[in-house]
């Protein structure tokens, strides 16, 4: 496979803060060991001796996990293969969460759709509790006949969502023009699959079939490296791994550019940063600068 996005600049100390973090890297390891099945009363399941999960959904409950860490940057990978058929009404979302309020989050939610009709990949991110950031997109390829990997980078410089290695969006650090950017709560990665049909697919115009329940997400080969929470341990910039390094300074390089700008043109069918009516007063700030 191709890589795409994995120019290391210069090194950069990720900042100290009180607490202390531990660079840990999780590679496909068992699920049973990374994640917490956290709601759906059994709809959940950890499956094949720790290398599969499943979500489903049907007229009374959606289920959900998250993960057992913590992180305060991170690079997080997770194989997805979504509802398939009649998916209407329904969300499958992958993202890092904080909690309370003026919480940081990074979304990809996977907007389900009528038979034959593509999915809607749904991006946002959230910086104290302010999100109105989304970027949306089909994909080449159809996500619900075999498994595809979905990325998170996140560093103190952007964050840089991906699809199988190849990046479909960039947001920079414009902390410089007065634009938060999460950089001080850690985030657990969460997932979930729920029924959204008031406003998931077309605007909430077409509902879920419920004739179609239970519908199912299937979810594999988590890979996590990351600054996790610990009481004692070294800080994120001590590890002398590069691959645990590289995310930490991770940017795209002129293939990633490359294919950025492709996915951009043949697959965005929504860009918050030319919304003009959705902004009569003017673009936000960072949407000049990108």
């Amino acid at each position: 496979m191709a890589s795409f996005g994995s120019s290391k600049s210069s090194a950069v100390l990720l900042p100290l803060v009180l607490l202390t973090y531990l660079v840990v890297a999780t590679t496909a390891a068992n699920l049973y060991q990374d994640v917490d099945v956290t709601w759906g009363d059994q709809r959940g399941k950890i499956l094949n001796g720790g290398q599969l999960l499943t979500l489903s959904l049907d007229k009374f409950s959606g289920s959900g996990f998250q993960s057992k860490n913590e992180y305060l940057f991170a690079r997080i990978d997770m194989q997805l293969k979504l509802v398939p058929d009649n998916s209407a009404g329904t969300v499958t979302t992958f993202y890092l969460s904080s909690q309370g309020p003026g919480h940081d989050e990074i979304d990809f939610e996977f907007l389900g759709n009528s038979s034959g009709n593509p999915y809607t990949v749904h991006t946002n991110v959230y910086a104290q509790g302010k999100g109105n950031k989304e970027q949306q997109f089909h994909l080449w390829f159809d996500p619900t006949a075999a498994f595809h990997t979905y990325s998170i980078v996140w560093n103190p410089q952007r964050i840089i969502f991906l699809v199988d290695n190849s990046p479909i969006r960039v947001f920079q650090n414009s902390e410089t023009i007065g634009v938060p950017f999460p950089k001080t709560q850690p985030m657990r990665v969460y997932s979930s699959l729920w029924n959204a049909d008031d406003w998931a697919t077309q605007g909430g115009r077409v509902k879920t079939d419920w004739t179609k329940a239970p519908f199912t997400a299937s979810y594999r080969n988590y890979n996590a490296y990351g600054c996790v929470k610990s009481s004692a341990g070294s800080s994120c910039a001590s590890t002398n791994s590069f691959n645990d390094q590289a995310w930490q300074t991770q940017e795209l390089d002129s293939a990633g550019r490359n294919r950025l700008r492709w996915v951009q043109s043949k697959f965005m069918i929504y860009n918050y940063c030319t919304d003009l009516k959705r902004f009569p007063q003017g673009l936000p700030a960072e949407c000049k600068h990108s």
